[in-house]
């Protein structure tokens, strides 16, 4: 839509930030918004987004669909989630892509901003059983950029995955670095 190029094209020439991506994946992928530490990471994935003429969903707390904002944010792509009923939140996902809804879908695994010690494993689900890639988004504020990394593959082998994505993430620190969570599945911290 050229609108929202438009005003992608005017928050990049006005922010302080930059955008540094990889080439946008040429097919639906899970994008994995890390890491989230800040309100504004949602504009910036907005800005990437139609910077790149990139048709994404995305998930977010359900409290964000209440009232007026509502039409407001799933004209602008969003899936309302059930935080108490997260394994329903995969299922509709992939309910989605099954019936031949093509999008890419942007997650945050660390789900709110702050007070958390690991990922949540949705994207993990989703990608995996969608047979979709995963595409690595990231926020840095020591270099002052943000944009898309690398699309990975996954393999199923979860720690290795994780390496991988540990590996990319390793020097990212978010809008707010105090509040960035360690890339790390709940599978992964049990004995």
């Amino acid at each position: 839509m050229v609108v929202r190029r438009l005003v992608a094209r005017v928050f990049w020439a006005v922010s302080r930030w930059k955008l540094v991506s990889e080439p946008a994946p040429n097919r639906p992928t899970v994008l994995i918004g890390a890491p989230h530490t800040s309100n504004w990471d949602f504009v910036f994935m907005l800005a990437i987004a139609w910077r790149l003429d990139l048709h994404f969903r995305w998930l977010g707390k359900k409290s964000l669909f209440r009232g007026w904002r509502g039409p407001i944010m799933r004209r602008l792509g969003g899936i309302p989630v059930d935080r108490d009923a997260p394994a329903l939140v995969v299922s509709e996902v992939l309910e989605r892509i099954c019936s031949g809804d093509v999008f890419g879908l942007v997650v945050t695994p660390d789900g709110t901003r702050k007070g958390h010690s690991h990922w949540k494993s949705g994207f993990y689900r989703i990608a995996r059983e969608a047979d979709l890639p995963v595409t690595l988004g990231y926020v840095d504020r020591t270099t002052m950029t943000t944009g898309l990394g690398p699309t990975i593959e996954l393999s199923g082998d979860v720690p290795s995955d994780m390496d991988r994505i540990r590996a990319f993430y390793a020097d990212k620190s978010g809008a707010r670095p105090a509040h960035r969570v360690e890339p790390r599945l709940r599978e992964e911290l049990a004995p």
